[in-house]
């Protein structure tokens, strides 16, 4: 089985999660993306976010959250993708850069708008009250 190992980063408002949709995409998708050679998690998380939502985590603040592994969307069986999760505080203005086409903010009641990993986060967010 392959995995893909990726980084997310949580980013939580009124009880509603921060999701992008690349160009070309029919999902949603938490923020994130894979480590370049020799990065940590902090590095390449910091760095995902600045190219994709053009601001700036703070990596002092990064808190871990879970890993969870599921099917890789739009890959074949067999292909499964591990996402990693921190929350993080940032600054700057949320702006759509690079790939992503758009953000917005889901529920647990979004679940037909991500894909199979992001489905696992939400369910654990939305268990420890994190989201509606």
């Amino acid at each position: 089985m392959k995995i893909i190992d990726k980084l997310a980063w949580i980013e939580i408002k009124n009880k509603s999660i921060l999701s992008t949709k690349s160009f070309g995409k029919t999902k949603c998708y938490i923020p994130g993306g894979k480590r370049e050679p020799g990065e940590s998690d902090a590095q390449a998380l910091c760095r995902e976010i600045s190219e994709e939502l053009n601001v700036e985590l703070d990596p002092q603040t990064l808190h871990f959250i879970g890993s969870f592994e599921a099917q890789a969307d739009s890959h074949p069986d067999g292909v499964s993708v591990k996402m990693t999760c921190y929350t993080a505080n940032y600054t700057g203005e949320l702006k759509a850069c690079a790939e992503i086409e758009s953000f917005t903010w889901l529920t647990s009641a979004d679940k037909d708008k991500i894909s199979a990993v992001d489905m696992l986060i939400f369910d654990y967010l939305k268990d420890q009250q994190m989201i509606d």
